[in-house]
């Protein structure tokens, strides 16, 4: 079983630039697709990025697609997820998760792991 606990959340202002990280231990890092969810006040969580445990596959949600990274250190067992020009709609609780069958079942959102979150505030 893999912990994650995220970090880098804070408030920015528009335009401004953000990079998440998420550490995983207790567990094989490279063994496991991660991936970003958030979660918006008053919304449903969300994908928006996921990468595969050798770096070969990304997916992006739609809507984030050119403003978003996604990218892994297998050897500091850390995956980052890198956000430019912030919108206050950007603005949510940002969620690491980690599944070890597929980069898809990471989109799905399906026997996932994930951490505790951390807090993005995009001010205009």
């Amino acid at each position: 079983q893999v912990q994650l606990v995220e970090s880098g959340g804070g408030l920015v202002q528009a335009g401004g630039s953000l990079r998440l990280s998420c550490a995983a231990s207790g567990s094989i890092f490279s063994s496991y697709n991660m991936g970003w969810f958030r979660q918006a006040p008053g919304k449903e969580r969300e994908f928006v990025a996921a990468i595969s445990r050798s770096n070969s596959t990304i997916y992006y949600q739609d809507s984030v697609k050119g403003r978003v990274i996604i990218s892994r250190d297998n050897a500091k067992n850390t995956v980052y997820l890198q956000i430019r020009s912030l919108k206050p709609e950007d603005t949510a609780d940002y969620y690491c998760t980690a599944n070890s069958q597929s980069v898809r079942s990471v989109m799905a959102g399906i026997g996932n792991f994930w951490g505790q979150g951390t807090q993005v505030t995009v001010s205009s």
